[in-house]
Parts: C-alpha cells; sequence; structure tokens
C-alpha cells in the first residue's frame, strides 16, 4: 500500500509537482510567529518521551481527544506518557477530514522515519522506536530545528520578560538558527483584565519604577520595546478579541488609569480609550524602529469557564469569535497613518467570514518603497488547514498581490510543527499549478517559481530585514 505521505502528496497536476520539488521544498524556514520556550532553546531540552514533545501542549491533539470522549486524566492529567500516547493511537485514526491526520502523518515521517500510519495495534511499536530516537543525537530542541532547515525564530514573550534567555542563545556557538523576541503586550493593554493591578507590580518590577499614572505606564512600556529592540526584536504582536477605537485627552486617560488602579470598574469607553492610546503610542514607537506589527483579531478565550477554573488558560477551550471590526480597525491604522507612523502592519482574522475584509484593508494603507507594507497574513489557528489556507490565498490574490505575501507560520509551540510549512508549501504549489493546467496563468514555471520561492522565504526575509541567508 503506497504510504499517506510521499513525495507527490497534495500535488495534483505536474506544473504543481514541479514548483514544490524546484522552487519550494529546499528553502529554509523563517518561522516569524510561534511560541517556542526560549529556555527550551536555550538549555537544548531533551525530551522523556514521544507523548511530552508530540502530545504535551498540544491543543489541537487535546481537542481531538475530548471531542472522541477521552478522560482528561490522559489529556493534561496524571496518566503515564505510555498511556496517554496509547489513548492518542486510538483516536488518530478517526481524525480523518481534520488536519491532524495530516499533520500527524507527516511529523512522525519527517522526524522519525515512521510511514505507516499510528493505530491501536502499532502504537508500542512506534512509541518505543520514537523514544529510542529521542535518546540520540540530533533530537534535543535545537537539534530538531536544525533538522526542520530553521533559518529564523521569533518567539512570543512578555514586555516584563528579562529576555536571559535570549541572551543566552545569543552567545551560543555553533547553532545556526536565528532567534529573537517579540513583544506582545497584550496584558498591559487589557485594562479591564481583573489582574491588571497585579500585572502592573510585575511591570513594574522588570523596570524598576513606580507606574501610578498612564503617562508612567506609556513611558515604560516604550523603554521596555527599546529593551527588546537592542536584543534584536524586530516584531510585535497584539491580540484583539475584538477591535477598539476611542479617542481622549491626557486628562481623561490619567483619570481612566488612576481609577483601574484604585479597584473601580471601567466602562466600555473608558477601557477602549485607554487601550487605543497605548496601542496608538507603541505603532509610533514600532515605526521608528522598522519593526513589523502583527494584529491577531478574533480569538474568544476561555468559553468554559469550569474548564477554564481547573486548568486555567490556553489549555485547548479557546474559539472563533464573531464581531465586527472594520470601522475601528480602519481607524486605529489611519490614526498612525494621518501622521506617517504607520509602521509595516500584518493582520490576522482567526474568523475566516472576514477575509476579504482584512485583504480590501491591507490594500488600502500601502506605500510606496515598503513591498506589501500591510499584509493579510496567513490562515491562522483554526485556519490553519487546507480550506482554511485556500481560502485565505484565494481572498488575497482576489483582492491584494498574492506575489507579495510573507507566507506561512507555525503559531505552535511544538518542536514538530515545523511540517506545517512543508503542509503549506504543497497547498501553495498545487493551487497555482492548477491554475496552470486549467489556463489561468501562463506555464511560465520560471516566473511561478520566483514567486513560490518569494512567498516560501524571500519576501519574508526582506519584509522582517533579516541578515540575508541567515
Amino acid at each position: 500500500m503506497k504510504p499517506l505521505i510521499h513525495e507527490d502528496f497534495l500535488l495534483q497536476s505536474e506544473a504543481a509537482r514541479s514548483l514544490y520539488h524546484d522552487y519550494a521544498k529546499a528553502l529554509p524556514i523563517i518561522d516569524y510567529h510561534c511560541h517556542l520556550d526560549p529556555q527550551a532553546i536555550a538549555e537544548d531540552r531533551r525530551f522523556r518521551s514521544i507523548t511530552e514533545l508530540w502530545l504535551g501542549g498540544d491543543h489541537y491533539k487535546w481537542r481531538a481527544l475530548r471531542t472522541f470522549g477521552v478522560e482528561e486524566r490522559y489529556i493534561t492529567g496524571d496518566a503515564t506518557d505510555e498511556e496517554k500516547f496509547a489513548k492518542w493511537s486510538g483516536v488518530l485514526p478517526y481524525t480523518v477530514g481534520n488536519p491532524l491526520y495530516h499533520w500527524s502523518a507527516l511529523e512522525l515521517k519527517t522526524y522519525f522515519g515512521v510511514e505507516e500510519q499510528l493505530h491501536p495495534g502499532n502504537w508500542r511499536d512506534i512509541y518505543e522506536h520514537c523514544n529510542r530516537l529521542l535518546a540520540g543525537e540530533g533530537f534535543s530542541a535545537r537539534g530538531l530545528i536544525g533538522r526542520s532547515g530553521v533559518q529564523w525564530i521569533c518567539t512570543t514573550d512578555d514586555p516584563a520578560d528579562d529576555l536571559r534567555y535570549h541572551k543566552r542563545i545569543a552567545a551560543l556557538e555553533n547553532f545556526g538558527t536565528g532567534v529573537t523576541p517579540t513583544f506582545r503586550p497584550d496584558k498591559a493593554l487589557q485594562i479591564e483584565a481583573p489582574d491588571f493591578a497585579d500585572y502592573v507590580a510585575v511591570l513594574e518590577q522588570a523596570a524598576g519604577c513606580r507606574i501610578d499614572s498612564y503617562a508612567a505606564m506609556e513611558r515604560v512600556l516604550l523603554e521596555r520595546v527599546a529593551y527588546f529592540a537592542s536584543h534584536g526584536c524586530m516584531i510585535s504582536d497584539h491580540a484583539f478579541t475584538y477591535v477598539p477605537y476611542a479617542e481622549a485627552n491626557e486628562a481623561e486617560l490619567e483619570a481612566i488609569f488612576a481609577k483601574r488602579l484604585g479597584g473601580g470598574c471601567l466602562t466600555r469607553q473608558e477601557a477602549d480609550q485607554y487601550t487605543t492610546a497605548l496601542f496608538l503610542a507603541l505603532g509610533r514607537k514600532y515605526a521608528s524602529l522598522g519593526w513589523a506589527m502583527q494584529l491577531h483579531i478574533g480569538a474568544l478565550r476561555n468559553p468554559n469557564s469550569r474548564r477554564f477554573r481547573e486548568l486555567g488558560p490556553d489549555t485547548g477551550f479557546d474559539i472563533i469569535g464573531d464581531g465586527s471590526f472594520a470601522q475601528p480597525l480602519s481607524r486605529l491604522l489611519d490614526g498612525l497613518e494621518r501622521s506617517g507612523e504607520l509602521p509595516k502592519t500584518i493582520l490576522y482574522t482567526l474568523n475566516a467570514v472576514h477575509n476579504d475584509v482584512l485583504a480590501a484593508m491591507a490594500g488600502s494603507f500601502q506605500e510606496g518603497g515598503i513591498k506589501g507594507k500591510v499584509q493579510f497574513g496567513s490562515g491562522w489557528w483554526y485556519n490553519d488547514q487546507k480550506d482554511g489556507m485556500l481560502k485565505q490565498l484565494t481572498s488575497l490574490s482576489n483582492l491584494g498581490l498574492l506575489s507579495c505575501f510573507v507566507g506561512m507560520l507555525t503559531d505552535s509551540r511544538s518542536f514538530l510543527s515545523y511540517t506545517r510549512h512543508e503542509y503549506f508549501r504543497r497547498i501553495l504549489c498545487n493551487l497555482l499549478g492548477g491554475w496552470v493546467e486549467s489556463g489561468e496563468a501562463p506555464r511560465d514555471l520560471p516566473l511561478l517559481g520566483g514567486i513560490v520561492q518569494d512567498i516560501c522565504h524571500h519576501n519574508a526575509e526582506r519584509y522582517f530585514g533579516l541578515p540575508v541567508g541567515g
């Protein structure tokens, strides 16, 4: 029987096969948005088992296990690694149609040479085979990054982080992958969060000064931006459940900040005024440094209150929101553009209904001299599967320029997720190859191959200002 993952997997035409094998396949990976742990990279973490490496922290697999009725102790609980892996082997065959089926097969083949599909009859053999490899050379955190052909990694980091592990990574010899932080100030902007005052205290400690006013908060955050920049940071990241926009003067901002630190509850208008002002101040700073700014829009967090109490945030329960945001987002971007201080910006939506909104919006804020200054970002989270990628690529093609796209990212906590770049590249090449076969694109493979290489690597390298070639 032919293995599921073979050299022409997902490539349905001769043009698609040529574009992938001749142009896309060998390109290094630029992972400009992920959630890998910099401590694990700095310490070159070893993994006790395939369960820890493959299932630990993987929200996608956790959701599938829960949907199949598996008890939580076999997911995030105290079951042994063997028990958890055995449970996953019983679920994976029934994920057909879910991207996990393809991702898992790609991960097992790429890193462990396993071509047969995992199921309850072979799980122990595969478990022991993978664990033997993990105990050997080349399967530590840095070893897996090297095996994946990763040129650059941008982790996701809080402004209060002292970046000690990034400093250690930067000092490493014989590690060929660049690793830099990404500035993620969500906790500072979410003034209505119950733990906002606690976070202010954490930020005070990192900054070494009191934050007792809005002006002090803004000043400290801008100083933290400069600190991150001094350690190689070139990207910021903001997450919005919904997009706010409300103007305020200095006196209003100081009153809002004092009210919240004093334990008061803010109105929606007051919270939006604070977030808007602080976001615009940060945006101007990013522009001055030449950074790119990412806006991730539409995740509805922690809808299951019982599971949130039991397991905490980021455990696989967040969902897709359905709010509208075109008007406030356009005003936020214009608030920076009016003074010529809109940084390079990547717009992502978790709800594919809004793909055309963001693709069109990106086209209204471009600028001469910067190729694709405002980007409609890749299919993200629930959209980083075949249909989601195709929808994003189609909207971008119809309303913008696909050739200017900065391509795929992992958005993952797993060191095995780099196969998602292969998945994306195959889907992209099959899309363009299909256009060739249907007569919608010229059979000019050098031209189309150059576009594929730009999307898969070169555009991102130029956009983020990486050292050429690594």
